[in-house]
């Protein structure tokens, strides 16, 4: 089956498809602002939390915004196919792949985008009945999870037009929201934190590389399918305009959340953000505000990170229409069972899930970034890409055999998971690659 591009036209709200995108309906300040309300992560909260008393301030700040620029040059380098050419990851896939390897990769995706979508949505229905509890004495935590969850399924429906408004219309709140949590995490245990912060020793060796690769490792999902949003940008952003473009817009919302995450749990061991800011807030209203704006970022975050990807990967596997397929994300996201992730003993948990899921996305990347630019020279065959009887069918065992070297590198220096599968996972597929022949390479 071959499928071929939409010509001309406006791209309608919820329509979709992997076919190359001939609509783009994102120009700079609209794709600045959609990676910046979409980046506000709790999960960077937990991971903040997670290297108290390994990192002091300095050495904290510096890993986050080290993770940070790694990320957009990564998301610059493996986002110009789908910029170029229009195209999902679930296609951009295929030359390195396979039509049915590509399954493997999409897999890898779309299970932690799941994984967090379930628990930032709980994050979120947690902040709301607060507010419910607070202002109307109703506290029921599972109605507003349910709602909070059928809320977001509904505005994902929509695809890029929602997405597209959502955030740029919600980035003002978001960043003010920010700064003002900041102060008051400042204000609140200023007196705390001063005396250990600044003055414990640290860790400039593995724990603090390490934790840059934490604060990469969540958007490390996003380094995959960049695609999916590249495409929606329109033409004429150089790549230095877009690295900046990524890697400013990803660190504010990152320094913030990770440093609030770091003080507040250095403070008082807490890692559940919505009894922290209870605790940190004590004028009403602005506590309101503060938790309006923890579930207002996790419906941005939600629906650009979380639904895009294994909303996509449903529709190559299964054939799905866009708006069907988000719905049944949405339900999927129910069995991640967040409540278990939220508890204080988690952000261990979600720190070694981070690395793990990492061991799995670097090789993946290293693929990409090898095949397009070393093997393609960035040049594609966009209708090859499209046939499923064509060169690319089957699976390409020359990628499979070099994800799985590239996971045991990753697997062997676990706290620098994603940095260390790179380059064995690179060169086991080129060299593959140079040496297979087409027919040793792709299987049915």
């Amino acid at each position: 089956m071959t499928t071929t591009a939409p010509q001309g036209g406006t791209k309608a709200p919820g329509q979709e498809s992997l076919a190359p995108q001939q609509t783009r309906i994102m120009g700079r300040p609209s794709y600045f602002l959609a990676w910046f309300g979409g980046c506000v992560s709790i999960g960077t909260f937990a991971m903040g939390s997670s290297v108290v008393g390994t990192l002091n301030l300095i050495q904290a700040t510096l890993a986050i915004a080290i993770g940070c620029f790694v990320i957009g040059i990564a998301l610059a380098i493996n986002g110009a196919a789908g910029y170029k050419y229009g195209i999902p990851f679930m296609v951009q896939a295929r030359s390195a792949f396979g039509f049915a390897g590509t399954r493997i990769p999409g897999l890898v995706r779309a299970v932690p985008a799941i994984v967090w979508y379930g628990f930032q949505s709980w994050i979120g229905a947690g902040a709301l009945n607060m507010v419910s509890a607070t202002l109307f004495g109703f506290d029921n935590l599972i109605f507003y999870f349910i709602t909070f969850q059928f809320l977001q399924i509904g505005l994902s429906v929509m695809g890029f037009q929602g997405i597209k408004w959502l955030e740029n219309i919600g980035s003002a709140f978001i960043l003010a929201s920010l700064t003002y949590m900041f102060y008051a995490t400042v204000q609140r245990y200023g007196d705390e934190l001063s005396a250990n912060l600044l003055t414990m020793e640290g860790s400039w060796g593995m724990p603090f590389w390490g934790a840059t690769m934490l604060f990469l490792g969540i958007y490390s999902t996003m380094m995959l399918n960049v695609s999916d949003y590249s495409r929606e940008h329109k033409h004429g952003t150089g790549p230095g305009i877009l690295t900046t473009i990524y890697a400013m817009s990803i660190l504010p919302c990152t320094l913030f959340m990770g440093l609030i995450g770091y003080m507040v749990s250095e403070a008082t061991g807490t890692a559940d953000p919505i009894q922290v800011f209870a605790n940190a807030v004590d004028n009403t209203p602005l506590l309101m505000t503060t938790l309006l704006f923890i579930a207002f970022a996790q419906v941005t975050t939600n629906v650009l990170n979380n639904v895009v990807p294994p909303t996509y990967v449903l529709m190559d596997v299964f054939k799905l229409k866009f708006p069907v397929a988000t719905v049944i994300v949405g339900l999927l996201a129910f069995a991640t069972f967040p409540w278990k992730l939220v508890q204080p003993e988690s952000a261990a948990g979600l720190q070694l899930f981070v690395q793990t899921y990492s061991a799995f996305l670097g090789p993946i990347f290293a693929i990409l970034v090898v095949d397009y630019y070393v093997i393609r020279r960035r040049t594609l065959d966009i209708a090859k890409l499209y046939d499923e009887a064509g060169p690319y069918q089957g699976v390409n065992y020359a990628a499979l055999i070099a994800t799985l070297v590239g996971i045991v590198a990753a697997l062997s220096f676990s706290a620098v998971s994603w940095y260390a599968s790179l380059i064995p996972a690179g060169i086991t597929y080129y060299l593959l690659m140079q040496h297979w022949t087409p027919c040793q390479r792709f299987r049915q």
